[in-house]
This record gives C-alpha cells, sequence and structure tokens, in this order.
C-alpha cells in the first residue's frame, strides 16, 4: 500500500466546529475550535487480496478566514475548554476550514497493521461565522427588548464579508 494508494481512498473529512450554535460571536470574543479525531477503518481490496487501512489524524490546520491560522496536534474541545481558540478583530462574515493530516496504517487479510508512507490531507465544509460588534447603548426601560431580532446579523453578501486582519499570523499550539 503507497501513499497513492491511501490518497485515492474515500478519507473522509472530520467535522469543523467553531463558535456558538447560534453561527455568531462578538467581536474579540474566544471563539472554540475543535473536531473528534476518530480514525477511519476502509475496506479495500489489492490485488484480490482484501486490504483494510486505518486513517489515523495527526494534525490539524484551521484558516479562520480572516488570514489567521493555526496549526496543531490537538484536536480542541467543546466549549468551556479553550484548548484550541481564536479570535476575530473586526465585524464580518468569515469562513472557517479545518485541514486534517491523516496518517495511514494497513492490514492485508486480517494481519499486522502497518505504515504507509506519508501524509494525507482532506479538507472539511467551511463553517460560516459571523462576528459582530456589540456596542452599549441607553434603551428606553419602557419597551421590552425582542430576543427575536436582537442582536440583528446581516445577510452575508460582498459587503458583509469580513475583512482580512492587518495583523494576521499563523500560530502553532
Amino acid at each position: 500500500m503507497t501513499q497513492r494508494d491511501f490518497a485515492e481512498l474515500p478519507v473522509q473529512p472530520l467535522a469543523a466546529n467553531a463558535g456558538p450554535e447560534e453561527g455568531w460571536l462578538p467581536v474579540n470574543m474566544v471563539n472554540v475550535l475543535y473536531t473528534n479525531p476518530e480514525a477511519q477503518t476502509l475496506d479495500t481490496e489489492l490485488l484480490g487480496v482484501p486490504v483494510q487501512v486505518r486513517a489515523v489524524p495527526i494534525e490539524y490546520h484551521w484558516d479562520l478566514g480572516d488570514g489567521n491560522t493555526i496549526t496543531t496536534t490537538k484536536p480542541g474541545e467543546p466549549f468551556p475548554s479553550e484548548q484550541v481558540t481564536a479570535t476575530y478583530s473586526h465585524e464580518g462574515w468569515y469562513d472557517i476550514t479545518l485541514t486534517t493530516t491523516f496518517a495511514g496504517q494497513f492490514s492485508v487479510d486480517g494481519g499486522e497493521w502497518q505504515d504507509i508512507d506519508g501524509t494525507i490531507e482532506i479538507a472539511s465544509d467551511p463553517v460560516e461565522i459571523f462576528s459582530k460588534s456589540l456596542e452599549s447603548r441607553l434603551v428606553n426601560s419602557d419597551v421590552p427588548v425582542d430576543e427575536d431580532t436582537d442582536p440583528w446579523i446581516p445577510a452575508r453578501s460582498p459587503k458583509t464579508e469580513g475583512p482580512r486582519d492587518p495583523e494576521a499570523t499563523h500560530r502553532e499550539i
């Protein structure tokens, strides 16, 4: 089994999880990033012999959509963990993409697991998130707050896309 054979198998992208379920977070608030790092086992045949291939996630590269990136060997954990996090410094819509590096192993006809030379990278579907600037304001206490419309999140359009961070960096965790 070669790295080329490994790359041709239908290894599935890991699901990227980012931000609150509502799909938005305040500017400068911690955005928790995580995925489920389960290995995948695939069945195939080589020259008529059954072969199992195991794809094991070993590294995670997060592209935050604003120019900032993170590479880590940690899959992250759901909130309240802050194992892998980021923040946005500007308002707007961003796409967060996770690219996972998988190492491979194979077993021929139920035999011992053997390492495959090389790795493969698989990108997740992007997670859309809106970074919202929140402002304090005086309100009329006689007017009830409408929880369904506040805070208002604009529809995604070229005008509402978040800008690139002029101080973008690549971090390794």
